[in-house]
């Protein structure tokens, strides 16, 4: 008999879509997902449920004096789940947890490392977290900073399962390798000229976006070669960011504003370089997009897992947070050195083939019967 699973997540984000229609493509499970909200304030992401092929529900809300309650009444009503995922940081994760445990149900956590640059810690919070870990039946992860995470706050290791993340590689290689006739058409309609540059993600304090701007004022003022700086993205620093530019007078940067996937390999494919400034991303799934569109990364050392993405001078570099000067210095050397450019691009893409949407609801699969044999 199928187990009855359910993922309860925040938000239904393109890239958990895509794994659960591969979940539900295997078969081997009654499979269900749970979401609070259809999107979130700073998320531009299209939602088309129509494209779903798993079942799944909204979570009920109320609003109590202009604060949005959800209620985790599915976990309440359902009966014969076998086994509940969900995140942990919202009152709702937790309440339904507590159900859960009661109901029989085995329940798991899906976790990774935070910094202390984006989430406020508190002691409450550091001893809920304590609580929860210690007695959850399953904490799934990512990798080794996920683990080291988990463990810190009372997780067995025992209890602690690998889940890597995953993109859709097929696509970014290929649309990115499709509109290659046409990339030199591309980049002189937007005003990308010479070595490119390029961040994808949120115009926010938290990405480090106003350290990668320094870097590049740096890297512009000294390089003979012409530079640009293409920033794929929206968000409330977009303002703030266009007038440093003007102050600075820096040349060559171009704003192309939020685009969704199916656009995002043409924008990859204008740039030579991939540059991650973040000051504590949990993952930063942009990465992987960029690796499977055959660029190098520069990142710095503030995103979860990044050490098993990117090699220091095989497939890019690593450089601290908050320095734009060890920032502009690696970028620099990429742009002096063209050929090792490339060859980083192509490490980057046989790094990250085979992580797949299929590949990540395999090893969840295994997960799911691991859990339910203790």
């Amino acid at each position: 008999m199928r187990p009855r699973v359910v993922y309860w997540n925040n938000i239904p984000s393109p890239y958990m879509v895509e794994r659960f229609n591969a979940l539900e493509k295997r078969g081997n499970m009654d499979f269900e997902a749970w979401f609070n909200d259809r999107t979130e304030s700073d998320r531009s992401w299209d939602i088309n449920e129509s494209d779903w092929k798993f079942r799944y529900r909204y979570i009920p809300t109320t609003t109590f004096f202009g604060k949005v309650m959800h209620w985790p009444l599915p976990i309440v009503n359902n009966k014969g789940i076998n086994v509940l995922v969900s995140l942990y940081a919202r009152p709702s994760f937790i309440t339904g947890w507590v159900i859960a445990r009661l109901k029989g149900v085995k329940t798991g956590f899906w976790v990774e490392v935070t910094f202390d640059s984006w989430v406020k810690r508190t002691a409450l919070k550091e001893l809920i977290k304590k609580w929860l870990f210690s007695r959850v039946d399953g904490i799934i992860t990512v990798g080794d900073d996920g683990k080291k995470f988990s463990e810190r706050y009372g997780a067995s290791s025992d209890n602690i399962y690998f889940a890597p993340h995953v993109i859709d590689v097929e696509h970014y290689k290929g649309q990115s390798e499709a509109i290659l006739p046409k990339l030199s058409q591309f980049r002189e309609q937007i005003g990308l000229r010479g070595f490119t540059f390029i961040y994808v993600g949120r115009l926010w304090r938290g990405k480090g976006v106003n350290y990668l701007l320094d870097a590049f004022e740096k890297v512009q003022r000294v390089s003979q070669e012409e530079i640009s700086l293409l920033l794929v993205g929206d968000g409330p620093a977009e303002g703030e960011l266009k007038r440093w530019c003007e102050v600075k007078a820096v040349r060559n940067v171009v704003f192309a504003g939020f685009q969704q996937k199916k656009l995002l390999p043409q924008f990859y494919a204008m740039a030579d370089v991939f540059v991650f400034p973040t000051l504590g991303d949990p993952y930063g799934l942009v990465v992987d997009e960029a690796m499977a569109c055959s660029l190098p990364v520069i990142s710095t050392s503030s995103a979860g897992e990044i050490k098993l993405r990117v090699v220091e001078e095989v497939n890019g570099f690593i450089v601290s947070p908050e320095d734009s000067g060890s920032l502009a210095d690696r970028m620099l050397h990429l742009v002096r050195n063209p050929v090792l450019c490339a060859q980083m691009g192509e490490a980057s893409l046989k790094m990250i083939e085979g992580r797949t949407p299929e590949k990540w609801a395999e090893d969840f699969e295994s997960i799911v019967y691991s859990m339910l044999r203790k």
